[in-house]
């Protein structure tokens, strides 16, 4: 709805692409385009604003948007973008055609792929496992494009796209990254400029200038190996030779001959280097190598780019496991290893992934022989990443989680083949073009490599792999790869995953491991024989070739094919090339009268396993098209003997063929002796041809009779199968029956679970709430608290907690006793085991290791069921109250002391006129105890001693009134000490503890003199 007003509101703006000022060319109709994949996550809407705002709006490309969007909120991208640039901006619908100078976003909880154009959406799916929406759509662009592909990544916070680089370049498509300085989220571009797949690390505004710069380049514009303007009929010679001159450039810094590589594959690598320097002249690229050599390196390794991955094409490693393994273990000793070459392993996936299967295969049987796995590349830079063994998280995406936890260690920035697993491959460094094989091999896998290899090269490649292979050994190659014209060499073992075994050649390989291009005193090791040995050996061999070329018949020996493996004599009276493309067919090459019989013979032979022997087999030669010429017949004998070599489990057959007296040729008779023949012999002659036309009927009889034997035993092997189809049709109808019952009840199921997951959804939305709101209150909270699991472990903790107990976030889920508190008790763990145990709360005051006081409270974790699951621990600070406490005491007792030095009689009284305390003087003028007056009324002291009336209205009206009581004279006679005149004065002390309290001072002055 929103692209539909977009392209109301814009359309004026932008219009079709057309002629720009710049020189860009209109792109026509049906003509394809470049398209730029721009992927990005967190802090990526700013960056797709500074890419579009510096975007011109007829650069000729189109612009797919791919971000990391709320799957549960709708997208407001699209709105944004819109008014950011004059293009028009969609989002995205299902079968939506890509057009250029358009943008196109991906809407909210979908992935998205591309093919022939047209943008295909899926729902994403509600799993645990990351999903790589970048890395999709790029891997879909590459393909879809391929040297018309552009990858962007943007700020980012983790790995997403950096697959996806790797197969838009090694398509032959443009990369960027954004630059870490201008990321507000630099994990995704750091990642994938680690890979070293990126071309460009710009900022978004840079970006967007270098997209308009290249986007004039001729290879960007058509997306062809070969510019237009690079080669052309009216270039140079120089130019022409200009593409022999990088090699010659590559081979002199690098080693590395590709003369006779795939030139199409070449010159895309070479035009994609051109394209970002903006060069369109073949010349001018080869000046620019001679002047930088760094670029020279750049190209080498551009050409060797390889994309791979983990168990790449997985089915084809569970037939390793399931038909070439257990054929390896067969008849194999406990000490003779497996040995395993991993032809162009790149940067190692493929050798670790063969050698996983193989442990896991090992595992369930007994028999574990030692394993030797040698992996290859002619890249010193793959080979380093192999030995490292390090891969990014996108790089294992497709390794199963028990594979991962079994195999890998989990290191900073991605995984690591574990040490015993890197230690059974050994990596090294080699050109498969000219460094010796390896020998004795079980198994070679050469996957991806022979799609860069010309015809040549792979004939000789698969000669170099048949050479190492040991008897029946395999050789796994790619999905798009065959053993081409080498078919003598290896036999199809699994058409589906392209496996083959290795199969006897009568013919000696030329391996030719040195290249005239590195001169090298390499020499093959030879045989030490003596020179009188050799002198008789070769005696010998002359002596049986001269017996086997006079008496011996000649043949050949066939495979149960029919191809014909080696020649034996000369042949070529009843074997000769049929027009056409070559063949070492038997029934191609065998001359016309012999095919039916040969046929006949082999299939016999086959069937019985027994000797065929086939005479008097008429075969005419001579121009039978042509009656003027002479035309001879000749009687043919054939043996066909079935073999089996001891080496070899398959059946082999010598063809054996000899020629038997027939009569005088035609052109050796007079015209004297035809007329003879022709009275006295007529009918011999046609008794001849009688027998020769019975003959062949019975030939023809005995080829249809074991046509007819076929027929039946297929007849009776498909109506064994069609029995058994029956038989599964009815399984088949019941499963269904059963599908279709299971079907309903998983929708029901279903429905139940949906109801479930919204309830789920509803719950773990609140409980994610009322998480937020209790870590926000815990770090809120400047008091420490500490709560611990039933067996003391670390639950939580306020960050005010951390420095008393010595805690760093990683000590959640250890145990308290492992930590080193910073408080004087010896027990504290003994006392949270009390409480956890008796629910019983303790509270006492701690000091810590600097001398504050605290006040610890230890109170027992409960549950919201009311189940004991812990303990609380709360320090509450009362350093400065308990300093205070200690002052006031000190101030008391500082007063008590100057109290008790006074030699008048002091009394305290409260608002109720007891008696607080009172001094010695008192005391002792007195003569009462202390028992018998503190917290007694003045007015009862004694025998009522002190109720005298006038006292006692003074009090009230001070109390009362606040008023104060000075030089109030009392005379009185006291029972022990008699009669006595005192001086009272009395005045309010500051409340204590909210207690209002008299100070009452009395001075005896008895004898004073009035």
């Amino acid at each position: 709805m929103n692209a539909k007003r977009t392209s109301k509101q814009d359309k004026s703006k932008s219009g079709p692409p057309a002629q720009s000022s710049a020189g860009t060319p209109q792109v026509k109709e049906n003509e394809l385009f470049p398209i730029v994949g721009i992927g990005a996550s967190a802090g990526g809407l700013e960056a797709f604003i500074q890419l579009l705002s510096s975007l011109p709006i007829d650069t000729g490309m189109a612009f797919v948007l791919v971000q990391h969007l709320d799957p549960n909120q709708k997208s407001l991208l699209t709105d944004i973008l819109s008014r950011i640039t004059q293009m028009l901006v969609h989002e995205v619908q299902d079968g939506m055609a890509v057009e250029p100078n358009q943008v196109y976003v991906i809407p909210p909880n979908k992935t998205m792929t591309i093919a022939q154009g047209i943008l295909h959406l899926v729902t994403r799916e509600k799993t645990r496992k990351v999903i790589m929406s970048i890395d999709g759509f790029f891997d879909s662009l590459a393909c879809d494009r391929g040297g018309q592909a552009i990858g962007v990544i943007l700020s980012g916070g983790d790995g997403d796209g950096s697959r996806g680089l790797e197969a838009i370049k090694a398509a032959g498509g443009i990369t960027f990254a954004q630059s870490e300085d201008s990321a507000q989220v630099s994990s995704m571009p750091n990642t994938a400029i680690a890979t070293g797949y990126v071309d460009f690390i710009l900022p978004p505004g840079e970006i967007a200038e270098k997209l308009a710069s290249i986007s004039r380049h001729p290879y960007v514009r058509t997306g062809q190996a070969i510019a237009p303007t690079a080669v052309s009929s009216t270039a140079s010679p120089d130019a022409l030779d200009a593409l022999s001159t990088i090699f010659s450039i590559l081979r002199a810094a690098t080693r590395v001959d590709f003369t006779n590589y795939k030139h199409t594959t070449i010159k895309r690598r070479i035009f994609r280097r051109m394209a970002l320097y903006r060069l369109e002249n073949l010349n001018d690229y080869v000046r620019y190598l001679q002047e930088n050599p760094a670029e020279v390196q750049a190209l080498y390794q551009e050409i060797l780019i390889n994309v791979t991955s983990f168990f790449r094409d997985a089915q084809a490693f569970e037939a390793l496991k399931q038909k070439v393994f257990p054929a390896l273990l067969r008849n194999r000793s406990l000490d003779s290893p497996i040995r395993i070459w991993v032809a162009g392993c790149s940067t190692g996936e493929e050798a670790y992934s063969i050698a996983i299967c193989l442990l896991e295969f090992l595992a369930s049987v007994p028999l574990k022989p030692p394993i030797q796995i040698f992996a290859t590349d002619v890249s010193e830079v793959a080979i380093e990443k192999a030995r490292l063994g390090i891969y990014s998280k996108s790089k294992v995406v497709d390794v199963s989680p028990e594979r991962l936890q079994r195999f890998f260690t989990q290191v900073e920035g991605g995984y690591q083949i574990n040490k015993f697993l890197r230690e059974l491959c050994i990596f090294a460094r080699q050109n498969l073009l000219n460094d010796p094989p390896f020998s004795r091999l079980d198994l070679i896998s050469c996957r991806n490599v022979f799609i860069y290899f010309g015809a040549s090269l792979q004939k000789k490649v698969l000669s170099m792999f048949h050479y190492g292979l040991v008897p029946n050994g395999f050789l796994l190659l790619g999905t798009s790869e065959t053993v081409g014209e080498s078919p003598d060499l290896f036999t199809i073992f699994d058409r589906k995953f392209k496996i083959y075994t290795k199969q006897l050649s009568p013919l000696r390989l030329n391996l030719d491991l040195i290249s005239n291009t590195y001169p090298m005193e390499i020499t093959s090791p030879q045989p030490i024989v003596g020179e009188t040995s050799q002198n008789e050996l070769n005696l010998q061999k002359a002596a049986d070739q001269i017996v086997l070329q006079q008496y011996a018949p000649v043949g050949v020996v066939i495979n149960a094919q029919l191809e014909i493996l080696q020649f034996r004599g000369q042949t070529g009276a009843y074997l000769e090339p049929s027009p056409g493309r070559a063949s070492l067919n038997l029934l191609n090459m065998a001359k016309e009268g012999l095919r039916l019989e040969l046929r006949t013979a082999v299939h016999q032979a086959k069937q019985d396993g027994q000797a065929v022997r086939k005479e008097a087999i008429p075969l005419r030669e001579g121009n039978l098209h042509r009656p003027n010429k002479s035309v001879r017949t000749r009687l043919v004998c054939i043996t066909v003997i079935p073999f089996q070599p001891k080496a070899n489990n398959e059946d082999y057959f010598l063809v054996l063929f000899e020629d038997t007296p027939a009569q005088p040729p035609v052109e050796a008779e007079t015209q004297s002796t035809r007329r003879t023949r022709s009275r006295h012999q007529q009918p011999s002659a046609e008794q001849q041809e009688i027998h020769r036309l019975q003959q062949e009927l019975s030939t023809t009889k005995a080829y249809l009779q074991s046509i007819i034997e076929e027929q039946q035993s297929t007849n009776q092997d498909l109506r064994a199968a069609n029995e058994e189809i029956l038989s599964s049709n009815e399984e088949l109808q019941s499963t269904n029956e059963e599908l279709q019952t299971a079907k309903e009840e998983i929708q029901a199921t279903n429905e139940e679970l949906s109801t479930i997951n919204d309830e789920l959804y509803r719950r773990n939305a609140e409980t994610t709430h009322v998480s937020n709101d209790f870590q926000n209150l815990l770090a809120s909270i400047n008091i420490p608290i500490l709560m611990l699991e039933g067996d003391l472990r670390i639950r939580r903790f306020t960050p005010t907690a951390a420095p008393l107990f010595n805690l760093i976030p990683t000590d959640i889920g250890r145990r308290l006793s492992d930590i080193k508190h910073n408080f004087n008790i010896t027990d504290l763990e003994p006392q949270i085991l009390e409480v956890i145990n008796t629910l019983n709360m303790n509270s006492q005051e701690v000091q810590d290791l600097e001398g504050h006081w605290y006040d610890l409270r230890i109170r027992p974790y409960r549950t919201l069921d009311n189940r004991i699951d812990g303990a609380v621990v709360v320090l509450v600070e009362i350093d400065t109250l308990k300093r205070s406490t200690e002052l006031v005491r000190e101030a008391r007792d500082y007063a008590e002391a100057i109290v008790q030095t006074v030699r008048e009689s002091l009394l305290v009284l409260n608002a109720e006129f007891q008696v607080v305390t009172a001094n010695q003087a008192f005391y002792e003028t007195f003569q009462v105890l202390p028992s018998d007056t503190e917290q007694c009324q003045i007015f009862e002291l004694g025998n009522g001693q002190w109720n005298i009336p006038s006292l006692r209205s003074l009090l009230e009206s001070m109390v009362n009134q606040n008023t104060q009581v000075q030089d109030f004279e009392v005379t009185h006679d006291f029972e022990h000490i008699g009669r006595k005149t005192m001086l009272l004065n009395a005045r309010r002390m500051p409340p204590l503890d909210g207690r209002q309290l008299i100070l009452v001072a009395i001075e005896d002055i008895t004898l004073k003199p009035s």
